[in-house]
């Protein structure tokens, strides 16, 4: 791995800052990095956390081909970013982080330039625990796809699509997943206080619950519905909330929330797209 790489970085926020984080993290050269911000106090802080060189606009960029430039501006922002920034493409490898905006568009914006990756991270990147998905158009190369691969195994675990249509299920599953989790952490501490805990005990109680179930899916040999079975006993008292769970359809409920985020995913992406 090449720990040298220089990457140019448009657009320093949050996302921005989970991947340096992670590159710092693994030892990349900071010195080799620079982010294009135009938020002077973004771009302070950027300095000082990871010492990367900061800029607040193109013009301002080193005229040396970066070998990779990361777009981590809105996807509403992309469009003008990719006006912008055509004109001084040569080689380069382009990775997007925006949401939503599919690789057919960014090479239109980008006078048809091919050598792109399309990457859809998500928030627990923020503590090098996320998952991202990643798509290279044809025109990557096999080495190009290993900086991308480099750079998002940094921030957690990456997996390639063949497809670039799964994005939309990607963004409902990964992308948006941090929320449901979130979302079902807070039923379960709430449920707790209802139950006579005080907020202190639920809260700790339902957020070690999760994570602890989630690194043992992750390290046992079982799948999950094995492990479930495990701590499902015949007339026990697991049984029971399972029982009360199934009755309420909540995979059927979980199927529609992911059905509904990634139909949302495809409409954005055909708004951005026209």
């Amino acid at each position: 791995m090449n720990h040298n790489m220089q990457i140019s970085f448009i657009g320093g926020g949050n996302m921005a800052s989970a991947i340096l984080s992670g590159l710092k993290n693994n030892g990349f050269s900071m010195s080799a990095i620079q982010v294009i911000e135009p938020d002077a106090e973004k771009r302070a802080a950027l300095t000082s956390q990871f010492g990367v060189l900061t800029y607040a606009h193109y013009v301002a960029m080193p005229d040396t081909s970066a070998q990779i430039i990361v777009l981590a501006v809105k996807p509403q922002q992309m469009r003008t970013v990719c006006e912008q920034l055509k004109a001084k493409l040569s080689k380069q490898l382009v990775i997007s982080i925006a949401a939503g905006i599919r690789t057919g568009e960014l090479s239109r914006w980008l006078n048809d330039y091919t050598a792109i990756v399309r990457v859809m991270p998500n928030t627990p990147a923020q503590i090098q625990a996320g998952v991202s998905a990643l798509y290279a158009m044809p025109g990557v190369q096999a080495a190009q796809r290993e900086q991308a691969k480099s750079i998002l195994d940094a921030i957690g675990l990456s997996l390639w699509l063949d497809d670039e249509t799964k994005m939309d299920a990607v963004t409902a599953i990964s992308g948006s997943g941090p929320a449901y989790v979130f979302y079902l952490i807070e039923a379960l501490r709430d449920a707790a206080i209802v139950l006579g805990l005080n907020p202190a005990e639920a809260n700790l109680l339902a957020m070690q619950t999760f994570s602890g179930a989630s690194l043992l899916a992750q390290q046992a040999n079982s799948d999950i519905q094995t492990l479930r079975a495990q701590v499902t006993s015949k007339g026990g008292t697991t049984e029971q909330g399972i029982l009360s769970l199934e009755s309420a359809h909540i995979k059927q409920i979980i199927l529609a929330a992911a059905t509904a985020a990634a139909k949302k995913s495809k409409m954005l992406g055909d708004e951005l797209a026209n």
